[in-house]
């Protein structure tokens, strides 16, 4: 067969997570998790890492084994996934599975990242001074006016990507989505991507039913404990930032949920809209 590595993505709460151990039960693989907020260690619930059982039942990697205290970056995970992925594949694997949501983290993996300039501290801190300050409707539109093209295909719910993507813009002089790359990097081994799919009425169920759980499994109360590092780019997304302003006084308890699920409803049309403009991808429907 050779050396195969396979991506299962798709968008939260499609069920990822189970379809992934059956796979990498069948190949005898573990998981390659390719989710930008399950790495962090001190982020559970939130995050919908996989629970006690379904790590037991296969050997997973890059869940909860970084700080949301040190800066993590997908080109930081390009090269440790890589250096990984060589090793299992020396250990005698011949088929690997990697799971996830982040298309960022999918595409370092798979086709590289464009050298784009390194962040500058200072820069980044008064960006995410203004991030604070004045929201990230305030960059999204410096975003529109100096990149409209990044503007129209990032992420713009996510701050850390808007951010990251002024910043560009700032240092360079140069649009951030100049630095497309124009050739993907060659990885010495197959690569197969499949998108798991649903019926729009059955995820935005799924999406409900999860954030639910997430409540009942004590989400206000681990929000709560990470309070002193809300500013950190690790804890400004869904699911920690409406709990935020529910502790701000900003909202009540039921309406931070239906911010949570009507934000995860939106990320997840945007993951698949990721994914659809990849030719490459198969589509499974569940």
């Amino acid at each position: 067969m050779g050396r195969k590595l396979i991506i299962v993505s798709g968008p939260t709460a499609v069920g990822k997570t189970a379809w992934s151990i059956g796979l990498a039960q069948k190949y005898g693989s573990p998981i390659i998790s390719c989710d930008s907020r399950q790495i962090y260690k001190e982020l559970t619930i939130g995050t919908a890492v996989p629970s006690k059982e379904e790590l037991a039942a296969v050997k997973h990697y890059f869940i909860q084994d970084h700080s949301i205290h040190q800066p993590y970056t997908a080109g930081d995970y390009e090269l440790e996934a890589l250096a990984l992925i060589e090793k299992l594949f020396a250990d005698g694997h011949e088929v690997l599975v990697a799971s996830g949501g982040s298309g960022f983290f999918v595409e370092a993996l798979c086709s590289g990242l464009p050298d784009v300039p390194k962040a500058d501290p200072q820069l980044r801190e008064q960006l995410t001074a203004r991030l604070e300050k004045e929201g990230l409707e305030s960059l999204r539109m410096d975003l529109k006016r100096l990149d409209p093209e990044a503007y129209s295909s990032i992420d713009i719910t996510n701050p850390q990507r808007v951010v990251r993507a002024v910043e560009v813009c700032l240092l360079s002089g140069r649009k951030f989505s100049s630095y497309k790359q124009t050739e993907p990097k060659v990885r010495d081994f197959q690569i197969e991507k499949i998108c798991l799919v649903r019926p729009r009425e059955e995820m935005a169920e799924r999406i409900s039913r999860r954030v639910d759980a997430m409540f009942a499994d004590g989400l206000v109360d681990e929000v709560r404990s990470l309070l002193p590092y809300r500013n950190l780019p690790a804890l400004r997304t869904v699911g920690y930032s409406e709990i935020f302003d529910y502790l701000d006084g900003k909202c009540t308890l039921p309406e931070a949920s239906e911010k949570i699920k009507t934000n995860t409803r939106r990320y997840a049309k945007k993951q698949l809209t990721w994914w659809r403009r990849d030719p490459e991808v198969l589509f499974v429907n569940l």
